[in-house]
């Protein structure tokens, strides 16, 4: 029996699907939302009118979404720099809490007569530094063993995690607060060191986050560093026969992703946040990164939209539970939107088609003929 469907791929897709695609995937991933929302017994209207009004019904809620997509364009940017050469760095979480801790560190040892401007960009590019020297605890092994980057990364995450809640939950370390008598908090950095907020609780590091992304595009797309990167990142062995240094461009990449997540925990202990505050930092940013970044499609310029919009689905969470709505209705909209924006993938580099019925007849009849 023949199939009645057939995979075949696409080539080259055009840049109308490129774009309708993923706006569909997330459009699909409302309706499954707006479906369980109404098996659930809930008005899924009410929800995301609700949902839209806390997140862009007022100048605050703007602001909130922002604050909240500030780390995720950093974290979208980590992801698909690697994942674009085929480097699955799937630690931008444990990263970006070892880029906090790092921001926190040098932030608290800072004298307080530090000049503003030398201390919130100490204390910024220490976060970068912490994130990059994270990743090469698995870039390295990935470069010069062969070691799966995944595993290593993933497990990364954990320790990362749990040194961050010894450091200020479990030990009288300089990043526990010692005036914090009844719940152990982490120590603020100095004043100097905090990056300026101009609207609400919005401050600059928004803007550190946009230029880095259009930095990352800037380079991919225009450069001759960058070119050698795509071809790395469409063939491991024709770049080897161009005569590129594969290693260093994989290890180089690795650092930069690395990077780009320390620079979103350093941002956040800089700006907001103004210490290392475990219950803060421990929101799974760097696992939605991942999202962000699959959902852009590796692009580090859509990113940034793609961050607005998870950005404004985390703000908009806690204000489900004044109608009796769990929060965790968004973590399932971003499950989904994942799941949508992987079978986009596949659609545009992919197409499925019938089979052509008279294309065995002709094949037959020339094997026929031939015969």
């Amino acid at each position: 029996m023949s199939r009645r469907f057939i995979v075949e791929p696409r080539g080259l897709a055009s840049w109308w699907l490129k774009l309708v695609i993923p706006i569909g995937s997330v459009l699909a991933a409302m309706v499954l939302g707006a479906a369980f929302l109404a098996l659930t017994g809930n008005d899924w209207i009410e929800v995301y009118q609700k949902m839209a009004d806390a997140a862009f019904g007022s100048g605050r809620g703007v602001a909130e979404t922002l604050v909240s997509a500030t780390p995720l364009i950093l974290t979208g940017v980590a992801a698909a720099v690697a994942f674009k050469m085929l480097v699955w760095n799937i630690g931008g979480e444990g990263q970006l809490i070892f880029g906090a801790i790092m921001a926190a560190g040098v932030g608290i040892w800072l004298s307080e007569s530090t000049p503003a401007v030398i201390a919130v960009v100490v204390v910024v590019a220490a976060g970068a530094v912490g994130g990059a020297f994270w990743a090469s605890l698995s870039a390295v092994p990935k470069v010069y063993l062969g070691t799966n980057e995944i595993i290593t990364t993933l497990m990364l995450n954990f320790i990362a995690l749990n040194l961050m809640q010894y450091l200020v939950l479990g030990s009288s370390s300089p990043w526990r607060d010692p005036e914090a008598t009844q719940f152990p908090q982490g120590r603020p950095i100095i004043e100097n060191a905090r990056i300026p907020e101009f609207f609400h609780r919005l401050d600059w590091g928004l803007f550190v986050a946009i230029g880095v992304a259009v930095a990352a595009w800037f380079v991919i797309s225009k450069t001759r560093s960058g070119f050698e990167y795509r071809i790395v990142g469409n063939s491991f062995d024709t770049a080897r026969y161009a005569g590129i240094r594969v290693p260093r461009k994989v290890l180089g990449t690795f650092l930069a992703s690395g990077a780009a997540a320390g620079l979103a925990g350093s941002i956040l202990v800089a700006g907001i946040l103004g210490k290392m505050d475990p219950r803060s930092l421990d929101l799974g940013l760097g696992f939605t990164g991942i999202i962000v970044a699959a959902l852009a499609r590796l692009n580090p310029i859509a990113i940034i939209p793609v961050a607005v919009l998870m950005g404004a689905l985390n703000n908009a969470g806690p204000s489900l539970q004044s109608i009796g709505v769990p929060d965790a209705t968004v973590q399932i909209l971003q499950g989904a939107i994942l799941i949508f924006a992987v079978a986009g993938e596949f659609l545009i580099l992919n197409r499925i088609r019938r089979p052509d019925p008279t294309a065995g007849e002709a094949k037959a009849t020339a094997e026929a003929q031939t015969a």
